[in-house]
């Protein structure tokens, strides 16, 4: 087990058979539009290169981003007040 973030938690691994991944494989895997995946990659936010009109992800690179956004979600997530004390 992999220390992610300040909780331990088991390293997200993406089970597919490819190294090198298409906006297709990510919203299958993510249950999202594709336009939702080719606005991060536009953005930078998800690393790809682009070849042509198509993106590509490394699978590495789609599993680093995964773990560093469940660990940055984790990491803001504080109590919040309840409503007794507003």
């Amino acid at each position: 087990m992999e220390i992610v973030g300040d909780r331990n938690m088991e390293r997200i691994t993406v089970d597919l058979p490819k190294e090198w991944l298409s906006v297709a494989d990510i919203r299958d895997y993510m249950d999202v539009s594709p336009f939702v995946v080719a606005s991060r990659l536009r953005s930078g936010a998800l690393p790809g290169v682009k070849f042509g009109r198509e993106w590509r992800i490394a699978r590495t690179d789609f599993e680093d981003w995964l773990n560093d956004q469940r660990a940055a979600a984790n990491s803001t997530t504080s109590p919040t007040p309840t409503a007794a004390k507003l």
